[in-house]
């Protein structure tokens, strides 16, 4: 990650935005505020988990650019500020606009195609808490047979590399297909979806873009597959699947490599804003070893 993120770009973006310490202690770096911020992403930590983390693990104080020996560590209520500061100037599109052009100079993200879906993370659904209530901005809704509390993550992924160009953040009852024009970039020729977008090319802002929607699949189980039209019926729907497969990566890596299957915050502007920036990190995870390789090269 030392050698793939854009580093400089990156704190071009940000360092205008940093307040400067005229009195008392200097501040730490941006840069190495950043870098802290990243890793905290990268392994699932909350602030107190990562200022101790910092304390105890001499490969992280190295990342960041840090002496463990001698001098003072940032503190929870450092590194917080950081996460403050990229939310208050809604810095996170811009960090993952910078990341994927930093990816399509390198010809990792081709923008022919989009594949498009969404995934609930969930959120607490307890009301024992000081105010008594669960977050008012995140909903439930019925999944098969479950039923789940929290947000919806909606992402645009790059049909051919699988990178992530775009995400939305909203309740777990907003239906998918009211987002999937949104998650589009304007130059792609063909969506691809699932069947939960079924009904897409109904709706007012419909483009001239070619959409592939998945069949429901009690029409795809009722199809004769003994019949020559059945089966060509069916071998599309693969070709379909097998295109659609490239957007269940991005979730697999936030969920399982950096551990987000339920929300830290209160709020979806807060919860939205590390969405973006955990799928711009994802696009750096899964693009590494094409990108590194081109490098050696």
């Amino acid at each position: 990650m030392n050698l793939m993120v854009p580093w400089a770009e990156l704190l071009a973006l940000i360092e205008p935005f940093a307040p400067t310490n005229k009195t008392g202690r200097p501040a730490f770096a941006v840069g190495t505020m950043l870098r802290i911020h990243f890793m905290q992403q990268w392994f699932g930590l909350s602030d107190p988990a990562m200022e101790e983390a910092v304390h105890d693990v001499p490969l992280y104080c190295q990342f960041a650019g840090l002496n463990a020996g001698m001098g003072r560590l940032p503190d929870e209520s450092t590194i917080l500020r950081i996460r403050h500061l990229l939310e208050k100037i809604n810095q996170s599109l811009q960090i993952m606009a910078t990341i994927n052009a930093t990816l399509a100079k390198k010809g990792l993200m081709l923008r022919t195609g989009t594949v498009v879906d969404a995934t609930i993370i969930a959120a607490p659904s307890s009301t024992k808490n000081n105010t008594g209530e669960r977050d008012p901005e995140m909903h439930q809704t019925k999944k098969g047979n479950q039923w789940h509390f929290g947000l919806k993550a909606h992402i645009g992924v790059d049909a051919d590399s699988g990178l992530v160009h775009s995400v939305i953040g909203t309740a777990a009852n907003v239906k998918d297909v009211t987002q999937g024009h949104s998650l589009l970039h304007g130059e792609e020729a063909v969506v691809f979806a699932d069947a939960g977008y079924q009904g897409v090319l109904k709706r007012p802002e419909t483009s001239g873009v070619g959409w592939h929607v998945a069949m429901r699949s009690s029409k795809c189980r009722a199809l004769d597959k003994h019949s020559p039209w059945g089966q060509l019926l069916d071998k599309v729907e693969k070709i379909k699947a097998s295109v659609r497969a490239k957007v269940e990566h991005p979730f697999r890596v936030i969920k399982c490599q950096f551990a987000f299957t339920k929300v830290r915050y209160k709020v979806l502007a807060k919860n939205t804003a590390q969405m973006v920036t955990l799928f711009a990190l994802k696009n750096l995870w899964m693009a590494r070893n094409k990108h590194l390789n081109g490098m050696q090269a």
